[in-house]
């Protein structure tokens, strides 16, 4: 199989010849940007430099509920309108040049939380992770893009997983968004599961979060239990689109 070590490689090739070098990660809702960014995260820091990596996500820049509710966004949450893009710009510029502010987003509460704001100085490496990067890289101060592909159909079966994670931890956690669904039973959250799949994510996903994957420079094939199968260069690479890398040979 492909792995993490693969996608650091192409990195280590790409990187810029003075840092910070910031790479963006991308995928739709549910494919595993977070586990992958800080899995990528420990990869790079291994380099023989020995870089200084920070990894934060684009959450934080997402408008807050009640924003999201005056404006009339509150089923749009990950869609590009919902995010505060601006903002997200101004601290990747900002973070060239020094320290810059990254706002918290908790998916307990469902919410952006002032309480998980950070303040990080300049590192040599920002790993960027989440949704709203589908724009350009040069447009968002990107310097690569790596995007998370997996069929829909393991998507959906993911995020279903969360959900299902996240609503029965909130059996004891009265605070937690998803409390209010310790109504329903499993069957009936794995119903209503579907349904923000069919009628939010997938829409977005197909609409939005896929132009990611034409920008991308590097492209990782997800399969079942988010195994790295295929490592390859994207569209978006300045050379030519590089065949997908094979997997390892087992040593006898």
């Amino acid at each position: 199989m492909a792995s993490l070590d693969d996608v650091s490689e192409l990195l280590r090739r790409m990187r810029p010849p003075e840092p910070p070098y910031i790479v963006g990660v991308a995928g739709a809702v549910a494919a595993g940007k977070s586990v992958f960014a800080a899995g990528l995260a420990v990869a790079i820091a291994s380099w023989p430099e020995r870089p200084v990596v920070e990894v934060v996500a684009t959450d934080g820049f997402l408008l807050d509920n009640a924003t999201l509710a005056a404006r009339g966004l509150t089923l749009r949450k990950g869609f590009p309108e919902s995010y505060d893009a601006a903002a997200m710009d101004a601290s990747l510029a900002a973070i060239r040049a020094g320290a810059a502010e990254f706002p918290g987003y908790s998916h307990a509460i469902y919410d952006v939380d002032p309480r998980l704001a950070r303040r990080i100085e300049r590192p040599d490496v920002l790993i960027v992770e989440g949704l709203g990067l589908q724009r350009a890289p040069a447009e968002t101060g990107l310097d690569v893009l790596v995007y998370l592909d997996a069929d829909e159909a393991l998507l959906e079966a993911w995020f279903t997983e969360r959900l299902i994670e996240l609503w029965r931890a909130a059996e004891n956690d009265p605070a937690s968004f998803y409390a209010r669904f310790r109504t329903l039973n499993e069957d009936q959250a794995r119903e209503f599961a579907a349904n923000a799949w069919r009628r939010i994510n997938l829409p977005n996903l197909r609409d939005h979060i896929l132009l990611a994957r034409d920008q991308a420079h590097i492209v990782v094939r997800k399969g079942e239990g988010h195994a790295i199968e295929a490592v390859g260069q994207g569209r978006g690479a300045t050379s030519s689109p590089g065949a997908m890398v094979p997997p390892r040979a087992t040593e006898a």
